[in-house]
């Protein structure tokens, strides 16, 4: 009787598998990353793909669900982004891990003694923190009698922030923080720059509170992927 032989099994595709032309490592190392396309870029650092499916075509699939954005890509919860066929927990969180990579880097090359100036300087320090993100925040800015920043940190997170703004923890924080100055930012997820009422509200009730404690209060600014508002630029403080 003939014995049966065990069927090989399926293993998942890998870059070493295409043409070598079609290899992103290859290409980068012959070229320079710089050759890439965004896709594989993903597909040197995710590495691996499924069974009759390559990296380089889950990659593809990646960046067709945020419209090849980064920026898009970055809003995607971890939920969404499990959606993509091929996508597991693990890469999903290396997906995760490269975006905070980026935002990190930004940050460091704002430095901890950022000059405020104009409003302009509060958008450069805010955008890439809160400027691309699904829900709204609030952030506070502290600054020494030179204006520059001495801390800044988020107050308050989530759909209805105006509601639960809370002006007795940043005013804590600047004398905690020494600060002689403070100016506030917020964004609009939906891309939308006009002020809201509760916008208005909150920018009135933090400027009595920083008049009161005798902080100059520089500026509200909202602040979106793409643009910002600026209360005082617009004479309204």
């Amino acid at each position: 009787m003939k014995d049966y032989k065990e069927e090989p099994q399926p293993r998942s595709l890998t870059v070493k598998d295409f043409d070598p032309e079609d290899r992103p490592r290859e290409k980068a190392l012959k070229y320079g990353c710089g050759v890439l396309s965004t896709p594989d870029l993903w597909a040197i650092i995710l590495r691996t793909g499924t069974v009759g499916k390559p990296i380089t075509e889950i990659c593809r699939d990646v960046m067709r669900e945020c419209n090849g954005k980064l920026r898009e890509l970055e809003r995607l919860s971890h939920e969404q982004v499990l959606k993509v066929k091929g996508l597991g927990q693990a890469k999903a969180l290396q997906i995760e891990a490269v975006m905070e990579l980026v935002r990190r880097y930004t940050r460091e090359g704002i430095g901890q003694r950022f000059k405020i100036t104009a409003s302009k300087d509060i958008y450069t320090l805010m955008r890439e923190e809160i400027g691309n993100l699904p829900h709204e925040e609030i952030w506070a800015i502290y600054l020494n009698q030179r204006n520059e920043v001495v801390h800044y940190m988020k107050i308050t997170q989530g759909s209805a922030v105006a509601s639960i703004f809370d002006i007795k923890k940043i005013l804590k924080e600047a004398l905690l923080r020494d600060a002689q100055g403070l100016a506030m930012c917020h964004n609009h997820p939906s891309g939308n720059l006009n002020p809201s009422i509760q916008d208005d509200q909150i920018t009135q009730k933090m400027r009595e509170g920083a008049k009161a404690m005798d902080l100059r209060f520089l500026d509200h600014v909202i602040v979106t992927s793409g643009g910002y508002y600026s209360y005082n630029d617009q004479g309204r403080l």
